[in-house]
Parts: C-alpha cells; sequence; structure tokens
C-alpha cells in the first residue's frame, strides 16, 4: 500500500523539509510547486496507523522541527485500498495547548460518552484537533448538494481520541463544507464556522483514500474561563479527619466545589517532609522526597485502623484543636499504622495490587524507605552523618533492603495506601468535574533521598535564594542546593521526567514555583548566609582582564569570583554601599554604573532565554498536566517572553501587580493565560491586608474600589465581595482564590477572630511552623446553603465555568 503525504510549507533559500517515520527513518521530501513539499513510502496493508513528522534542514543541520509527531489510525478495513493520500499541515505548538492538557482533556472538557459513528468503508476522512469543545457539544460536517442535504443534513464525527475528531465520508462528486458545532442532546447547531466554505474539487479516484488534516476549523468562541480555591491539604477539616486535612478530605472539598461551580482545587506540595520529627518538618517546600507522599494525610480506618475508644477519643481530641499539632498528630498517626502493619502488613504485601505498585514505582520507593530507616536509625537526615551508606550505592541499598526488611516494608506499605487513596480521592473529583493542581517547588533539600540517590544533579556546595530587594535588604537563602543542569542534560532530563511523570498521576495542572529558577538563580556559597555575597547562575561573568581595562579591581568589595570558574567575575549586588565604591570619583562611580546595570539589567536576557528554552519545552512535553508558572516579583523581560511563546499560564495578584509604576494591579487588564488570584499561602489574607497599612488600604479604597471617604477599618463582607466580583470578571482563564477569601464575603461563614489568624506563611520567618486549618469542617461548609448558592451564583454570573 502507498502511503503519499503533501505539506505547504514556505522554506528559505537553502532549506529543505524532510520527514521522520516514527523514530528512526528520516526521508528527504521533494518539492512539488507552490510552497507544497510531497514524501512517499510503501506501508504493508496490515497497518493499523502510521506516524511521522517534519523538520526542516539547512546543509544536514536541523534548523527547525515539530512540537510532536503525527499519528494517523486507519480505518479497520482498508480492502480495495491501493493508495492514501494525506494533505497535511505543520505543528507548531498550539496557541490551545493549555486546553490538551489532562485538566482540559480529562476533566473540564471530558467526553463522558463518545459519538459513535458507524464504522463503514469510505474514500474521504477529515481529521483535526479541536480541545475546545465543550463536553455538551459535539462536531458534525454540512455540505452543500442533494448527496449531503443541502446544509440542512449533519454528519457526526467520531469523539473516541478527543481531542482529536474524525469523519468518514464515501464520496463521489466535489463538496462544498463547512463544520457546525451542535447541541449534544438535541443536535441542533450552535455555532457554524466563520469564513467562506471549504470546497473539495478533486474526488478521490478508484482505491484511493484521501485523509484531510490540513483543514482545522474556525470557529468564534467565548474563551472558557474557570473558578477555584486554593487550600493546603493539612488545612482541611472534616468530621473524619484527625487532627490534620487527609486525602480522603479532598472528596468533600469536590463536592463542595463542584456544588458551586468551581473548576480547580490548587494544593501545596504533599511530599513526605519527615527529617527531625519535630514541628519544624511541617515546611512543605523542604521534601525528603520529591516522589514519596506524607505519611500524615492517610485516612487510618481505611488502612486498617480499628475506629474503637482510643482512636475516636485521639480524634476528637485532636480535632478540636484550633491548628494543627503537627508533631503530636504525626507520633499517633505512625504509632497506630505500626499496629496496623503488624496485624495486616503480611496480607497486604502478598496482594496483586500491592505487588504491581512496587514493581511501578520500586526505583524510588525502596531507597525512599532506605532512606527512612537509616533517618531513624541515626538520628538525622544529613545522611553524611550516617554510620553506613552515607554514599549511596545501589547495591549496597538493596542488600540493606533486604537485610531490614520488615522496617523498610512499613515505609513501602504507607506509600502503597497514601497513593492508592490520593488516586481515588481525585477519581473522584474528576467525576464531579473538579481538576486538581499541585506544587512543583523550585528546590530540593539538601538532606533528602534525592540528594543522596542521585548527588551530581545538584550544586551541594552552593545554596539557592534571592537578590536583595525591596522587602529583604539581605537577600534570601533558602538553603536548597542548586540544579547541576549540564550533568542534568546528559540524560535528557530523566530525573524531571521522573518527577513530573509521577506528579502526573495525581494531578491535572501544576504551579511551577519560582519560575525564574528556569532561567536563572541566586546562587550564594555553601557556609554563606547573607544573599548579599550571591550571584546568578547561569551567568556571563567579566574576566580579570577585562574588568582591569575598565580601570578596576577584579579583587575587590565591587566584585565576588566565580565559584566554578577561576578568574572570572560576577558584579556584587548592592556593591553601591561597599567602601570600594564610596571611595571610587565621580567617573569612576559612572563608569561602574555603567557595567554594573548592563550586568544586571541587559547582558543576560536573551542568554536566560536561550538557557530556559533548552529545558522548559523538553520538560512540558513529558506531561500532559496544565502548566502554570509563579512569576511574581522584579523578572527578565525574557521570562514573560518565554511564557507567552510556551503557552504557560502567569500568576497575576492585584497586590504585587507587574508593573513597578503600579501600585496595584487591574484585574481587568490580566492576560487570558494567567490565574488570576487574590493572595497565596505566602501572603496575608484579604481581611488581613486590609488591616496591615493604612495608607495602602486608602489608595486602594478609592482607586481600585472607587469608594468615598475613608475607607472602612476593617474588610468587611461587602468589601470583600466586591474586591472578588472584580477578580471573577478578570480575562484570565482561571481564578483561583484561598479559601479564607471566598468565605470573606459571609458574615456567618467568615472566620470569627484576628483575620492574621488565617495566614498560612509568612516568609520574612524561616522557622515558621505551617499549621493553619480552616475553622469550621468540610461537612458545615457543605451546609451553608444560603452561602453555597450566593457563591454559585456570583460565579456563574461571571461567566466561569461555563
Amino acid at each position: 500500500m502507498q502511503i503519499k503525504i503533501s505539506l505547504e510549507y514556505f522554506t528559505q533559500p537553502g532549506e529543505t523539509l524532510f520527514m521522520k517515520l516514527g523514530d528512526k527513518k528520516i526521508m528527504e521530501m521533494e518539492y512539488v510547486m507552490e510552497g507544497t513539499w510531497m514524501a512517499s513510502f510503501r506501508a504493508p496493508a496490515s497497518a493499523k496507523s502510521i506516524v511521522y513528522g517534519f523538520e526542516v534542514r539547512r546543509d544536514g543541520k536541523c534548523l527547525r522541527q515539530e512540537w510532536e509527531l503525527h499519528k494517523i489510525d486507519l480505518p479497520t478495513s482498508l480492502r480495495g485500498i491501493k493508495e492514501i493520500i494525506v494533505r497535511d499541515s505543520w505543528h507548531e505548538r498550539p496557541a490551545e495547548s493549555p486546553f490538551l492538557s489532562k485538566a482540559f482533556t480529562d476533566v473540564i472538557f471530558r467526553r463522558t460518552v463518545s459519538v459513535e459513528q458507524e464504522q463503514k468503508a469510505g474514500n474521504l476522512i477529515f481529521l483535526f484537533l479541536d480541545s475546545q469543545v465543550r463536553s455538551d457539544e459535539v462536531l458534525a460536517l454540512a455540505g452543500g448538494g442533494d448527496a449531503f442535504g443541502n446544509w440542512k443534513k449533519f454528519f457526526l464525527m467520531s469523539d473516541a481520541s478527543f481531542p482529536y475528531w474524525s469523519l468518514c465520508l464515501d464520496v463521489s462528486e466535489p463538496l462544498e463544507y463547512k463544520f457546525v458545532v451542535l447541541d449534544k442532546e438535541t443536535l441542533t447547531p450552535k455555532r457554524w464556522e466563520k469564513g467562506p466554505n471549504y470546497f473539495l474539487a478533486e474526488v478521490p479516484s478508484k482505491g484511493s483514500l484521501l485523509i484531510i488534516r490540513n483543514r482545522p476549523p474556525r470557529f468564534d468562541r467565548v474563551p472558557w474561563r474557570g473558578a477555584g480555591t486554593a487550600i493546603p491539604v493539612f488545612s482541611l477539616r472534616s468530621e473524619d479527619s484527625f487532627g490534620v486535612g487527609e486525602f480522603r478530605d479532598l472528596e468533600k472539598l469536590a463536592d463542595w466545589a463542584a456544588q458551586t461551580g468551581q473548576s480547580v482545587l490548587q494544593l501545596l506540595p504533599i511530599n513526605d517532609t519527615t527529617m527531625t520529627g519535630t514541628w519544624t518538618d511541617s515546611y512543605p517546600y523542604n521534601a525528603n522526597s520529591t516522589f514519596a507522599l506524607h505519611p500524615q494525610f492517610l485516612h487510618l480506618p481505611d488502612v486498617g485502623v480499628k475506629a474503637d475508644k482510643e482512636y475516636l477519643s485521639l480524634r476528637q481530641e485532636l480535632n478540636a484543636l484550633q491548628t494543627v499539632d503537627y508533631e503530636r498528630v504525626n507520633r499517633e498517626k505512625t504509632r497506630l499504622l505500626k499496629a496496623a502493619f503488624k496485624k495486616n502488613g503480611r496480607q497486604v504485601l502478598s496482594s496483586e495490587a500491592y505487588q504491581a505498585f512496587l514493581r511501578e514505582n520500586e526505583h524510588w520507593l525502596l531507597p525512599y524507605a532506605a532512606f527512612c530507616v537509616l533517618r531513624d536509625e541515626n538520628g538525622t537526615a544529613e545522611f553524611g552523618k550516617w554510620k553506613e551508606l552515607s554514599e549511596y550505592n545501589r547495591e549496597k541499598v538493596a542488600a540493606f533492603c533486604v537485610a531490614r526488611r520488615p522496617e523498610v516494608d512499613f515505609h513501602c506499605y504507607v506509600q502503597y495506601f497514601l497513593d492508592k487513596q490520593l488516586k481515588e480521592a481525585v477519581q473522584y473529583a474528576h467525576f464531579k468535574g473538579v481538576a486538581i493542581k499541585g506544587d512543583l517547588p523550585i528546590g530540593i533539600s539538601r538532606t533528602s533521598v534525592d540528594a543522596w540517590q542521585w548527588p551530581k544533579l545538584f550544586n551541594l556546595d552552593s545554596q539557592a535564594g534571592a537578590p536583595p530587594d525591596a522587602f529583604s535588604a539581605d537577600g534570601q537563602n533558602w538553603g536548597f542546593p542548586t540544579y547541576n543542569w549540564e550533568e542534568m542534560a546528559k540524560d535528557g532530563y530523566a530525573w524531571w521526567k521522573s518527577r513530573l511523570g509521577k506528579m502526573s498521576e495525581y494531578f491535572d495542572a501544576f504551579r511551577i514555583d519560582h519560575i525564574l529558577g528556569f532561567f536563572r538563580i541566586w546562587e550564594i556559597p555553601l557556609g554563606i548566609q547573607s544573599g548579599l555575597l550571591g550571584h546568578f547562575n547561569p551567568a556571563l561573568p567579566y574576566s580579570a582582564d577585562e574588568i582591569r581595562g575598565r580601570g578596576f579591581d577584579p579583587d575587590s568589595e565591587l566584585f565576588v569570583p566565580d565559584p566554578r570558574r577561576k578568574g572570572w567575575f560576577h558584579p556584587r549586588i548592592g556593591s553601591q554601599q561597599t567602601g570600594d565604591y564610596k571611595s571610587l570619583n565621580d567617573v569612576m562611580k559612572q563608569e561602574y554604573n555603567g557595567l554594573y546595570d548592563d550586568f544586571f539589567y541587559r547582558r543576560h536576557n536573551a542568554f536566560w532565554r536561550d538557557t530556559a528554552m533548552k529545558k522548559l519545552p523538553a520538560l512540558l512535553d513529558s506531561t500532559k498536566m496544565l502548566a502554570c508558572g509563579e512569576d511574581l516579583g522584579m523578572i527578565p523581560d525574557c521570562v514573560p517572553e518565554t511564557m507567552q511563546e510556551l503557552h504557560i499560564l502567569s500568576l497575576e495578584i492585584q497586590r504585587m501587580p507587574k508593573s513597578p509604576e503600579k501600585l496595584f494591579g487591574d484585574p481587568a487588564s490580566y492576560p487570558y493565560l494567567s490565574v488570576c488570584a487574590t493572595g497565596t499561602h505566602d501572603t496575608s489574607s484579604l481581611r488581613g491586608w486590609w488591616e496591615e497599612d493604612r495608607g495602602l488600604t486608602e489608595r486602594f479604597y478609592r482607586e481600585m474600589l472607587h469608594g468615598e471617604g475613608e475607607a472602612p477599618l476593617n474588610c468587611d463582607p461587602w468589601i470583600c465581595e466586591r474586591i472578588l466580583v472584580q477578580h471573577l470578571q478578570a480575562p484570565s482563564m482561571l481564578m483561583i482564590v484561598p479559601l479564607q477569601d471566598w468565605t470573606s464575603i459571609d458574615e456567618t461563614v467568615r472566620y470569627p477572630g484576628d483575620p492574621q489568624d488565617e495566614r498560612i506563611n509568612i516568609p520574612a520567618n524561616p522557622r515558621h511552623y505551617w499549621r493553619w486549618r480552616m475553622h469550621f469542617t468540610l461537612e458545615d461548609l457543605l451546609s451553608k446553603t444560603a452561602f453555597n448558592d450566593r457563591l454559585g451564583n456570583m460565579i456563574r454570573e461571571s461567566g466561569r465555568g461555563i
């Protein structure tokens, strides 16, 4: 069987189109005419599909290649077909790529019942991508002429491979046609294609099958917008939880989200953070594993813990607390889990489901379990201080797991149930039409399984942080090692892809914490606390000769040496405050300022963009999760440009505007590809912020709410509602609000105490205790009919979720 593929693509002089067949064979295409290229090859009549892609080359070097390979599933019956002709188009990363994420294809626009198309022979197949068809809609083709019903008959397309749509027809005369969106129930038109009709002039000859893939539909659509809630799992409170939120509680939260017309639930990191066994482990961004889940989120009765008198009494006592008692909750849960393991561990470990979990996860699970045993045995997670296995060795760790099997098995047993409970909760949320958004921390702990198992992937002699700014004169030092991107690139970023692959088992979307870190990171030498002595990595430092040529001493306070390139130097951040700078004359100060400004604000823009483009596309293409970047603060111009090119959603916070000239952001001007929010886990709630700076509040009241007179002292419910309505009406694709701010609009539901109690984290305090819990149960929230109806109406009236 002959396959002929044509592509319309206009090249530059010297460029040639090539076609890749599968992963290996590459063939040069033939230029036919007027920008049309052709390639042909033979395939067996039994072929079920063909996979190919295009790339542009010059002098044997690949200049451009497509976003992804093309795959065409062939009809089950090709009897009598001797030739397949495919009219195709070049695949750039489409503007609608966010809608290709599993958040939309598997949840929000999920097709619950596929449109069945009768399998019949034909000589014409339409095949194209359209991911924005709502779940209550179907696509169809209408055509002119008696054979096609003179535009009154609709030929339904199959969504069996959604977001791809297909239709097989048998045509014997030229066809004038157009696509139309129909109501799924009534099959009446909702939306016709814009623009002129398509016209198929040449009917396929006998024995030929024509596949048209280069005619995507042209619909005018109102962009979909949705709403959601942000809350850490540990902050959930239900009648069944045990002093801390649990994965099972997500099901009740999903019930509430669906009831109020919300589409997304956003969580903080949920990985295991157990290092010391104290409350300092409550920090969710300091995980001991980027794969393992935190045992505190287990619902114990589903593991086999009997809900006896002791359990019920403990549950009542812990649930009565206003905040999480991290140490006691985790101590009691661990004790009860160990007792359950003694009772049913052997039965669980021998089950087929557990064995399948072990096979799929042992590459990270066994090292994690060994790490936990060694941490507890040595009394520290600092593996460099361990008596044995302070350096990871695969064979020795495998032998250790055999020798200490009961202890290792316990940690694997806990992870099995965590995985099971979380997946069941996520599946329930999907059934309710609610997507789950996770959080990807920018750093990893230097006392983690990852640093122990893959030390070459990290710069363990360095610390990540942030340069000084208006909020921190000394800069920030987060303590995390920086990434050795050169080493990571050697295996195609396998660690990152594995990490994202694990996340995608649970999440439909993810927040990229500090996305600027994929462009560059502020790196501080190990042993130094102050961010003033840091430098950008990667960077383009100056050579010693270049500095001397400008009239400066590279060994002065004005510069810091590059730790990896001897004889190269970075201008020191804030160096205008040093004695060496103050000793310069005015001419040399001006010379240094020019060098300084060029280094920090111009020199790296293209370099950092190129650096990010080496990593981000490969990582984004390895997952179907919707990517959302945390891009707050002062960032280089290359960051928003790159995010727009890759269709990564930005984060918009009204009190943290992107423009340095503005005091507040205007929700009405936010870009569509964005997540707008009233705050984050690192900020105070709306009510708390209102009371922090009276002068700022007055300006906000006048300029953004157009209030008259003095601003109220407190952020009354009507004020909160007005702010939320502004955000609901924003063009942003997603509006995700902390639960504290949703409830602030109603006096009967909002927290009755000090609004500062609702704050989750205070970034200025590196030893903050992460313990906030919602002040009512999820059962109570679900019963607040008046509030829920009001909130649901607000969301629907804004056009979100429709």
